[in-house]
């Protein structure tokens, strides 16, 4: 991501990617640091929207891009989506999602996609119960093999709409992990899926309240890294 960044300041256009073989200083939300040895799939686009109105709805764009191309070249393999920006498959996180903007005044210059997945890395004993690699789940996964999809996915024109669309609301809500689980973070209550403008509905006592940004936690102590 540090190095497209350098790309975008210098002129590359919208579109542009690098794939990163390993990662010695990954990162991840909230400033997590992001284990990405050799064997995972590791890449960053460039995007130059037109106006910043769906910037906060990009990492759910892309989120469902990613998830359709990676079922395709996976054989059908379910892959939901677990808000904001998480890739799910046996309830267990495949990858993630990390958007970084850079503004030139109050305009927005460049949006950086960074799009982190484990094919067949190992993973970390510590995380072996919540994460999950594509490698686990079909033998033939590579690289190589789910980058080109992936990639013509991700690079395809996204729309700029403050508002998801009614067609991106239905995807969402049959991809969504989240809805219907009882959470403590970021308020304790029910996931009751996503709005239109991209916050996580959440059913407390008090009624249905919008998050917009925050650590989830589900119910149990179990939290998404």
């Amino acid at each position: 991501m540090d190095h497209l960044h350098q790309l975008a300041e210098q002129g590359a256009p919208a579109g542009t990617a690098v794939l990163a073989e390993a990662q010695t200083g990954g990162r991840g939300s909230r400033g997590r640091a992001w284990h990405s040895p050799p064997g995972g799939l590791w890449l960053s686009v460039l995007y130059r929207p037109a106006s910043p109105g769906g910037a906060e709805l990009l990492s759910l764009r892309l989120g469902l891009r990613a998830a359709e191309a990676l079922e395709a070249a996976a054989a059908g393999l379910p892959v939901l989506l677990k808000w904001p920006n998480d890739l799910m498959v046996s309830d267990r996180k495949l990858g993630g999602i990390l958007c970084e903007a850079r503004w030139q005044g109050e305009s927005l210059a460049w949006i950086v996609a960074g799009v982190g997945l484990n094919v067949r890395n190992p993973i970390p004993d510590d995380l072996r119960l919540s994460a999950t690699a594509l490698g686990e789940h079909l033998a033939g996964a590579t690289v190589e093999a789910i980058l080109p999809g992936l990639l013509d996915a991700l690079r395809r024109p996204l729309p700029d709409a403050e508002r998801l669309s009614p067609d991106e609301n239905r995807q969402l809500e049959r991809r969504d992990w989240l809805r219907g689980r009882r959470l403590e973070a970021p308020l304790g209550g029910r996931a009751e899926g996503i709005a239109a403008d991209g916050t996580l509905l959440i059913r407390t006592d008090d009624g249905i309240r919008p998050v917009r940004a925050g650590q989830v936690e589900l119910a149990g102590g179990s939290s998404t890294r």
